[in-house]
């Protein structure tokens, strides 16, 4: 069992109809839209953001 990045939900692997490969890792979805979230911004989900570019709001957006 593998568990998909957007939502947790255990997916087995053997079985999934919703996968991508991203960095040479595959990762499992329940759902389409899941699947679509995570091809949409794959970072946002493996924890591989670069260094420095965290979702953190600039202090002139607090506003």
């Amino acid at each position: 069992m593998q568990t998909d990045p957007i939502c947790k939900m255990q997916v087995d692997e053997n079985t999934a109809q919703y996968k991508s490969e991203y960095n040479g890792k595959t990762y499992y979805f329940c759902a389409p839209g899941c699947k679509k979230a995570f091809d949409s911004e794959p970072e946002k989900y493996t924890g591989s953001r670069p260094v420095g570019t965290d979702e953190k709001k600039p202090w002139w957006k607090f506003w």
